[in-house]
């Protein structure tokens, strides 16, 4: 095990120094863009959306309806803005190289990031060294904020923020003593989970029982033996969503009488429909509840009509953190400074709801929970 860990850590050290490398050639190679960036007249105004994979569609398409509505009210003083769109699809580490080529051959004012913790810490250092505005729209690493990087911001509710909607639904309002927690192995999992035991330690209650199942393997007949053994009242879920609904259907095939809890990370499928919606039945979701809302109906209407099926949270998350970069910009001008300091103080009425954020760029507010009947949300706090 030890070995293995300092396998690990050396690997990361080594794609530390590549990034290393790699930024101080651009900068050398372009100097003095900082300046040129905030004097020059530019054509259009480029805005950069880092996605996980090149086939991912949900955060490009909530962009691309924000940019195209701001082009239609006359864009910023008669210039129109532009997306530009790079997957961080490769080996770890490809996210780097991405950022950087949004900064310094695109010649992007800002950068929003639809994918996962680890890839939003590569998008950090770079943004640490070039004071460029990046606005994750998906990662709910906690530790991201931690850093005190003034240029991060977050619109999703973070790991400790959904622990503790979680906790006080699970414990306080419902009375559940017996909790079982379910979870992969992945990065961002693994953190939520943590944070969530945090929380509940924090509250002085019992300790949960966790389980923890391969993503890839498919198999989860064991594990569900295990969780039927540990006589639990409820499981909270953290993981991907393909996962997820398979074991909630198993849960249901075996009519396992469990409550069944489930952080954000579950509903981050590219496209939804109604019959997936009814998977989640009678099941309590981290969620932004943004089809509860006019504004949230207005907005899944149009991206149906446009792209033809039901935007999820990643489509909805993507179009309110656009809108928030752009207003950010219409505010501030062609300005870094005047725009982190815009985005500081911003406060705007999204689709997932109010957004502004606190002095570690973390999105203001408590986490919101929804219940799911018949396919559609009847509710939350």
């Amino acid at each position: 095990m030890l070995k293995d860990q300092w396998n690990q850590f050396m690997k990361l050290l080594k794609l530390a120094f590549q990034f290393s490398l790699i930024f101080a050639a651009w900068v050398l190679v372009v100097p003095g863009i900082e300046a040129r960036q905030n004097n020059e007249d530019p054509d259009t105004i480029k805005i950069g959306l880092l996605i996980p994979y090149n086939k991912s569609l949900a955060a490009r398409q909530g962009a691309e309806m924000a940019i195209l509505k701001a082009n239609e009210a006359g864009g910023y003083e008669g210039h129109p803005f532009q997306l530009v769109i790079r997957s961080m699809e490769g080996p770890w580490g490809t996210g780097s190289k991405q950022a950087v080529d949004l900064i310094f051959k695109d010649r992007v004012w800002a950068i929003m990031g639809s994918h996962d913790g680890r890839n939003a810490h590569l998008v950090e250092q770079v943004i640490t060294k070039t004071h460029i505005v990046f606005l994750s729209t998906w990662a709910s690493d906690l530790t991201l904020s931690q850093a005190f990087v003034p240029w991060y911001f977050s619109c999703v509710p973070n790991d400790l923020q959904q622990a503790k909607a979680l906790t006080e639904e699970i414990y306080n309002k419902r009375k559940i003593s017996k909790v079982g927690t379910l979870s992969d192995n992945g990065y961002d999992s693994r953190l939520a989970l943590k944070s969530f035991i945090i929380v509940t330690k924090t509250a002085g209650k019992a300790d949960p029982v966790q389980f923890f199942y391969d993503d890839s393997a498919g198999n989860f007949h064991i594990m569900l033996d295990q969780i039927d053994k540990a006589d639990v009242s409820c499981i909270v879920l953290f993981g991907k969503p393909a996962a997820s609904m398979k074991i909630i259907n198993e849960l249901r095939k075996r009519k396992m009488n469990l409550n069944v809890f489930a952080s954000l990370s579950v509903l981050g499928e590219e496209k939804r429909s109604d019959p997936e919606m009814k998977i989640y039945d009678s099941i309590v979701l981290v969620s932004s509840g943004y089809w509860l809302r006019p504004q949230g109906i207005a907005f899944r209407d149009e991206y149906y009509k446009k792209y033809g099926n039901i935007p999820g949270e990643i489509a909805a998350y993507a179009y309110d953190g656009m809108n928030v970069i752009l207003g950010a910009i219409r505010k501030a001008g062609l300005d870094r400074n005047k725009m982190q300091q815009s985005m500081a103080k911003i406060h705007y009425n999204g689709v997932t709801g109010s957004i502004q954020f606190d002095d570690k760029g973390n999105r203001v507010g408590d986490a919101m929970l929804i219940e799911v009947k018949n396919g559609i949300s009847i509710g939350g706090d």
